[in-house]
């Protein structure tokens, strides 16, 4: 996931946005309350130093509740390690934890992370489907920071060129990228398709796009073996067999597929917002030549998954009562306008996606938040990682023809049936 892809800095007033929590404070001259201070926030490599200006802007106005930023490697699997290493070992090196959203579940049922007070967040501003993502076991054990969800890039000027609409099904997008992309030597369609997290992505977004599920009741209840799981697996092995989705785009992750498109080798691509901004910079081959619509399903749009990160606090934090206040700082409105237009990342505050002036700045605003409104979380579990690599082994066999839809749906219910049970 590419939760800290960002641009710029910007500078905020920390009074203004905090006016709300100004009960919590202390006096210049007094001693912390209890679940007062210091605190560090962790989170995956910010690329492009946008958070740091941020909190700098809550330090100043919070000088005995100061924060300090712990940046981990860029890869997910190496912070997801990193941070349970620390939680594991009963460590109170963190008080704010920056998570993928699919982590949630995971934490949560470790016991690595407090529950917090619904009524403390304004969960009412945010898109409804995000605030699914920092439950567990009808709990909040987070709060969304930023979200995600998948986006279809095509050629406007190749369909323009050739009387086309961008699709709307996937019939239209396989006929499109069978009959179109060959006539200008490019590849047909592709999305993540490497065997690691994002193919479990494009995997579980097919399912849900067909009206069918993984796993339900927070990973208790395995339900992939049925009818809407084989047809949105078969979406995807028989783009392999008809050849519209090239055996490059097995190789692909977020990036790989990017390049791709923006090189102008590609027709359609499957990936997340942060793309518009990359294929239109100076020197893409595409610039200007691109839309991007929500993703196609059987019959009309389809379902994407939910990306981006939660905010939650360490169950070892010290300081848990700051730590809320950081969250609340971090979600607030002011905050999350910064959060698109100095990192360039999906906000989760309704509201903005409906802000013309942002509109302006940020055209695929609208198309995203029809996604966004219509995506669903990961498949929820306390063995998350578990499952993820069970889909992923599955689809990459469907996907190499190794196995058909159906022998893949069942042999992903009886895997998926074993973990549950360890539980």
């Amino acid at each position: 996931m590419r939760w800290m892809h960002a641009a710029g800095r910007g500078l905020l007033v920390a009074a203004v946005l905090l006016a709300g929590y100004a009960g919590f404070g202390t006096q210049p001259g007094t001693a912390a309350p209890r679940g007062r201070g210091p605190m560090t926030l962790v989170t995956a490599g910010d690329l492009t130093n946008y958070l740091g200006p941020l909190l700098d802007d809550w330090n100043r106005g919070h000088a005995k509740e100061k924060v300090t930023l712990v940046e981990l490697p860029d890869s997910a699997d190496e912070t997801r390690a990193q941070m349970i290493s620390e939680l594991r070992s009963g460590s109170d090196r963190f008080d704010v934890l920056n998570i993928d959203v699919a982590w949630t579940s995971e934490f949560a049922a470790a016991g690595w992370i407090s529950p917090l007070q619904r009524d403390r967040f304004p969960l009412h501003t945010f898109l409804a489907p995000v605030v699914g993502t920092a439950t567990f076991d009808d709990r909040l054990y987070a709060v969304p920071y930023v979200t995600n969800a998948g986006l279809l890039y095509y050629r406007k000027d190749i369909l323009a060129r050739e009387g086309e609409r961008p699709p709307r099904t996937w019939a239209e997008l396989a006929r499109q990228a069978k009959t179109l992309a060959p006539k200008y030597g490019m590849d047909g369609y592709a999305g993540q398709f490497l065997p690691y997290e994002g193919l479990t992505v494009n995997a579980t977004e097919a399912v849900h796009s067909a009206g069918g599920s993984i796993l339900r009741d927070d990973g208790a209840r395995v339900t992939v073996d049925s009818a809407a799981a084989r047809t949105g697996l078969e979406f995807l092995a028989g783009g392999v067999r008809d050849g519209w989705i090239s055996p490059r785009a097995r190789d692909y992750k977020e990036e790989e597929s990017r390049q791709a498109f923006q090189d102008g080798r590609l027709l359609f691509l499957r990936n997340w917002p942060y793309v518009y901004s990359e294929a239109n910079a100076p020197g893409s081959k595409v610039a200007g030549k691109f839309g991007a619509v929500p993703l196609p399903g059987p019959s009309g749009p389809g379902t994407s998954v939910l990306g981006g990160s939660n905010l939650a606090v360490s169950s070892h934090s010290r300081h848990p009562e700051s730590a809320a206040d950081l969250i609340a700082y971090l979600t607030s409105e002011r905050v999350q306008r910064k959060v698109l237009t100095e990192g360039s990342l999906p906000p989760v505050r309704a509201a903005l996606y409906e802000d013309s002036a942002l509109i302006r700045a940020y055209p695929y605003l609208p198309t995203l938040r029809q996604s966004l409104l219509r995506a669903e979380p990961r498949p929820k579990s306390p063995r998350y990682d578990q499952v993820s690599l069970a889909v992923q082994a599955v689809v990459q066999d469907v996907m190499a023809l190794r196995q058909t839809p159906q022998q893949g749906v069942a042999r992903l219910s009886r895997e998926l049936g074993s973990i549950s049970r360890k539980d």
